[in-house]
C-alpha cells in the first residue's frame, strides 16, 4: 500500500482526478476500455468535477457505483445523483454510467442483475480497472460496515445490507472488489487519523482491512494522516 499526504481535502481530490484520469489512459492504451467504479462523499465529488475537466478517452470509459442507498430517483441521499451532476461538463454518454438499481421492488433480483451489469462491461467474473473507496471513521468501506451480513457474502458481486445510517443500501462485495487492477483510497479529516492508521497496518478486524493492499493507493489530506 502506498500513501500519499496532501494539505487539505482540495488538493487530495485532484490529485485523485490526476490519478484516475492516467489509469484511464493507460487502461485504454492496453485494452481499450476503462471501468471505473466510485464511491460516494464531499471529497468524491470535489474528485469527479475535477476529473470532469481531465483529458480522458472518454468514449471508452465506464462508470459504475460501488454502493448505492435505497433511496428514490433524484434523492439526496443517493450517490447517483451527486456523481451524475459532477460529471454533467464530462463528455459521457447517459448509458457510460451504470447506475445500481436500486429502485426496483425485487432488490434481491435487482442485486443479480446489475452483477450481469457489471459482467457485460468488465468480463467474467468482472475486473474493474480502478475502484475508488472512502473510509469511515468507523472502518466501513463501500457498504460495507462492521457486523454487517454483507461482509460475510463471498458468493456474489453485488449485494444488500441491511440498515445503515436509516437507509438500507446496495454495494459490490468483498470478491469483486478484490479482484480489482487498483484501489484508490480517499481519506480527509481528523476523524479519519486512528482508523486509517489500521488500514496501513492492515487490521482486518475492520472491514476496510478485508480490502487487499498490493495495488492500493491511498491519498490523505494532513488531517486524516495526523502525525
Amino acid at each position: 500500500m502506498e500513501i500519499k499526504i496532501f494539505p487539505d481535502a482540495e488538493t487530495v481530490a485532484r490529485e485523485a482526478a490526476k490519478v484516475i484520469a492516467a489509469e484511464a489512459r493507460a487502461a485504454v492504451a492496453a485494452r481499450g476500455k476503462f471501468v471505473l467504479a466510485v464511491s460516494g462523499g464531499r471529497t468524491p465529488w470535489q474528485m469527479l468535477r475535477a476529473l470532469a475537466a481531465e483529458s480522458l478517452p472518454w468514449p471508452s470509459v465506464n462508470i459504475a457505483q460501488v454502493d448505492e442507498r435505497i433511496a428514490p430517483a433524484g434523492h439526496e441521499d443517493r450517490n447517483l445523483t451527486h456523481l451524475r451532476e459532477s460529471l454533467a461538463h464530462a463528455p459521457l454518454r447517459a448509458e457510460q454510467i451504470h447506475a445500481m438499481p436500486v429502485e426496483e421492488t425485487d432488490l434481491e433480483a435487482a442485486a443479480a442483475n446489475y452483477a450481469r451489469t457489471l459482467a457485460q462491461i468488465a468480463g467474467t467474473p468482472p475486473v474493474l480497472d480502478l475502484v475508488h473507496l472512502g473510509l469511515g471513521a468507523d472502518g466501513h468501506t463501500a457498504s460495507l460496515v462492521p457486523g454487517d451480513a454483507a461482509m460475510d457474502v463471498a458468493d456474489r458481486d453485488v449485494t444488500l445490507t441491511g440498515i445503515y445510517q436509516q437507509r438500507r443500501r446496495m454495494t459490490l462485495t468483498y470478491p469483486l472488489l478484490n479482484r480489482a487492477r487498483k484501489i484508490l483510497w480517499v481519506a480527509t479529516g481528523a476523524e479519519k487519523v486512528e482508523i486509517l492508521r489500521r488500514l496501513q497496518a492492515g487490521d482486518v478486524s475492520i472491514p476496510a482491512g478485508r480490502i487487499v493492499s498490493a495495488n492500493a493507493l491511498v491519498l490523505a489530506d494532513r488531517a486524516a494522516a495526523g502525525k
